[in-house]
């Protein structure tokens, strides 16, 4: 029987995970390897499928409620709940500092990123094998599918809540690979600065609500969060699988597109602080030595991880 002190551990290591997959670079999956439920996490992950779930919702039933208690321990379902309880936490929070830094330190939050994402790739580069023309050619594709996607997609694709759900599918499907990072992928396509907002208006407006003020901002926030969350669900069962058996069959190309995904989104802050700049009239002269500390600090965060998770397993 599992005591209030570890489901209280599993939420704080959601919480850790949560952390670091709602910064670029930094991957959920490396924290869950740090803190020992990876393993966990993907026999969970990978138990769900349409005939446990149909299982589980029809404990609605009294005659199919034994079932469906069945079919939840099946799938660890306590364990997946308290975790991504943990998580939401982590993200909704995180989230709503960043948004802040965003409008109020643009150059040094998008150095910092791009130190987060330039360490990440060079730790996982040592990983890559490109002695076959196949793994070349993979390499080529995700360099290439990140390098022009990044900085274009925002505008390209705008923020409908069909690019929302997307965008909430791929992002957090990215949650079981150690090493890819869900919100950088959500910088490529452009939605990672318009889902902190999102979600920090949403927890403005939810907590007005409880001070008893309207309800306008919450039922204007609702959609894009209910999508993206949605999205998360399918891709967490669906993307992520897909991945997992490319790793499986094709492992070295498959890691070869994935984490030359994460070179060519090097040029998505850079994009990012190009604009910003633009719009305040300062010189990347001026800005550069900020962008270079942040950078700094960011790389040697994922160093002190990456010291700790030892070496990422697939």
């Amino acid at each position: 029987m599992v005591g209030l002190r570890e489901w209280a551990t599993i939420y704080l290591k959601g919480i850790a995970m949560g952390s670091a997959d709602a910064v670029p670079g930094v991957s959920g999956g490396t924290i869950a390897l740090i803190v020992g439920i990876y393993e966990r996490l993907i026999a969970a992950v990978t138990a769900v499928d349409p005939d446990r779930m149909r299982r589980v919702l029809a404990g609605v039933r009294p005659g199919r409620r034994v079932d469906a208690r069945a079919a939840f321990r099946e799938v660890d379902g306590a364990f997946l709940l308290v975790l991504g309880a943990g998580i939401g936490t982590a993200v909704v929070t995180v989230l709503s500092g960043v948004n802040y830094l965003l409008s109020t330190r643009a150059v040094a939050t998008y150095g910092f990123f791009f130190g987060l994402i330039a360490a990440s790739a060079a730790v996982l580069l040592g990983d890559v094998d490109l002695s076959t023309p196949r793994r070349k050619a993979a390499a080529a594709g995700g360099f290439a599918l990140a390098f022009l996607a990044s900085g274009v997609a925002g505008t390209a694709l705008g923020s409908s809540l069909p690019v929302v759900f997307v965008a909430g599918a791929v992002a957090v499907s990215a949650m079981v690979l150690p090493g890819i990072s869900g919100s950088l992928l959500l910088v490529v396509l452009g939605q990672y600065e318009y889902m902190s907002g999102v979600v920090s208006r949403f927890v403005d407006a939810a907590a007005d609500l409880a001070l008893g003020g309207g309800t306008n901002a919450l039922v204007e926030t609702l959609p894009p969060v209910a999508t993206f969350l949605l999205g998360g669900v399918v891709g967490l069962f669906t993307i992520a699988h897909t991945v997992r058996y490319a790793l499986s069959r094709a492992r070295a190309a498959t890691l070869a597109f994935l984490v030359s995904l994460i070179v060519g989104a090097l040029r998505a802050p850079l994009v990012e602080v190009s604009v910003r700049l633009a719009e305040s009239g300062e010189s990347w002269l001026a800005a550069a030595p900020r962008f270079a500390v942040a950078a700094l600090l960011g790389a040697g965060l994922v160093a002190v991880l990456n010291r700790y998770s030892a070496a990422v397993e697939y």
